[in-house]
């Protein structure tokens, strides 16, 4: 079946193992080994050149589902997504096959550190850059454009035109060719393109048609840069806070007692493999919330506030496996990134948006949770993954020690509505908005984390699974 909104035809796999040595001076990223189990990246700040392993990737998006879509709570409004427009900048190429764009310094003038964007609950983990920069068909326009961005953690492209003629495609690659992503002729423009691990996004038009003409291009017309750790830091927490609290307390409840996933990976195997249902989800390009599997079918969850329609969820990209290889670490595993497809049911009282995902069966192998339909009791112990100010997962709640802050503090807490809430003292951040909250005695969800204040709550688990049960 044709895709019913031009969905990109987009994805990523992993090929054959390689290795490179990683560079000795702190700071430096480098890719070591593709496959499931070796680390392949490093999410700590990287130079202008950091080598990578070769992680084959070019792989389409299967077409989208027609998956019936259930009634939500709150029937989300098939809009556009509100971010803002930016308008390109006019610049000119010299004639060539080839150019490359070199942005700014972050902090610079040209290029401010902070983004404009609402106390919305959602973490800002990078910025948008205004440019205009087109690959056309006429002699003269190049074929080829590097984006580059010293430092970023990600480069992600947003086409405001793609016409191709029949049978030419573009790709969109890492500085190495290792992440690849293909986008054909007849998919529309005004869209973005996965981004891609790295400071450096490469744009390529591949031609097998003599096809010319002033309607055939390829425009960018702005690029989301995802932030350096340092950039990152100074960002401040954009956690929501429950209705009459002030915003100034901190969610970091004492001191921060969250460990990387990889630590839990031989104390607490069961706490750690219930990590891998969680993903990353990058919004608009540029802000983070935390989502995970709910059930064995196409189902995942964060918070409403997250975002609440298909439109943008159609435009948020879903990472599993982000997470460290080793404990402490800095390398981290390849993740795989997904689309999500459609919003089947989103409620702003009770804080939830449950949606489905593209290509399902490329992130199955992650497993799912499954929501608590009793109460917990005061002073049940608790864990929680999540990502946290956009790094890579970590979970809250220590195995073999008494509970001390990761335990129910309240078991009928308010927050939008009377007793609608979990509250706890587990440390969460920025970014952590969509958790699962999950019973260290039945390793079910006991809540679905959206505000932080000390004490840090979230929606019951048994009001969700009362509300959403049948379309699970």
């Amino acid at each position: 079946m044709p895709l019913k909104t031009g969905r990109r035809k987009a994805g990523i796999a992993i090929a054959g193992s390689a290795a490179l040595v990683l560079a000795a001076a702190a700071g430096t990223t480098a890719w070591h080994a593709a496959g499931s189990r070796q680390p392949v990246g490093s999410w700590h700040e990287a130079p202008a050149a950091a080598g990578r392993t070769p992680v084959a990737a070019e792989q389409r998006a299967g077409e989208r589902s027609d998956e019936p879509t259930a009634t939500p709570s709150t029937s989300p409004a098939e809009t556009p997504s509100s971010e803002p427009r930016l308008a390109p900048e006019s610049a000119t190429l010299s004639p060539s096959t080839e150019a490359t764009t070199v942005a700014p310094a972050a902090g610079s003038p040209e290029r401010p550190v902070e983004s404009d964007t609402a106390a919305n609950g959602r973490q800002q983990v990078g910025e948008l850059v205004k440019v205009s920069k087109l690959l056309g068909y006429l002699e003269g326009k190049p074929k080829k454009e590097t984006f580059k961005y010293p430092g970023a953690s990600y480069v992600k492209l947003h086409f405001g035109k793609m016409a191709l003629a029949p049978g030419d495609y573009v790709t969109v690659s890492d500085a190495d060719g290792t992440e690849s992503y293909r986008y054909d002729a007849g998919e529309p423009g005004d869209r973005w393109a996965m981004s891609v691990t790295g400071d450096t996004a490469v744009l390529e038009v591949h031609r097998s048609s003599a096809g010319e003409g002033d309607d055939l291009g390829v425009n960018v017309d702005r690029v989301a840069r995802g932030f350096s750790r340092t950039e990152q830091g100074r960002q401040p927490e954009k956690q929501l806070n429950p209705p009459g609290r002030t915003g100034r307390e901190e969610s970091v409840c004492g001191a921060d007692t969250s460990s990387d996933a990889a630590c839990y990976k031989s104390s607490d195997p069961v706490a750690y493999t219930k990590s891998k249902a969680i993903a990353r989800l990058l919004i608009n390009g540029t802000e983070l919330c935390t989502g995970w599997r709910i059930g064995p079918q196409n189902r995942m969850l964060t918070n409403n506030h997250c975002f609440t329609t298909t439109a943008q969820a159609y435009n948020t990209e879903v990472w599993f496996n982000y997470q460290c290889a080793q404990c402490g670490g800095y390398d981290v595993y390849q993740p795989t990134k997904v689309w999500g497809s459609k919003v089947l049911a989103t409620d702003k009282t009770y804080d939830y948006t449950l949606f489905s995902v593209d290509k399902f069966a490329s992130v199955q192998k992650y497993g799912y949770l499954n929501l608590d339909t009793k109460r917990p009791a005061k002073n049940q112990e608790l864990y929680v993954p999540q990502h946290p100010a956009g790094e890579p997962t970590r979970i809250a709640g220590s195995l073999g020690e008494k509970a001390g802050n990761c335990a129910v503090a309240n078991p009928g807490y308010d927050g939008y509505a009377p007793g609608s809430d979990v509250a706890y003292y587990c440390d969460t951040e920025g970014g952590s908005s969509g958790s699962p909250v999950i019973s260290r005695a039945t390793n079910k969800v006991v809540a679905l984390h959206h505000f932080g204040g000390c004490p840090n709550s979230g929606v019951r688990g048994d009001l969700l699974a009362a509300k959403l049960g049948k379309l699970l």
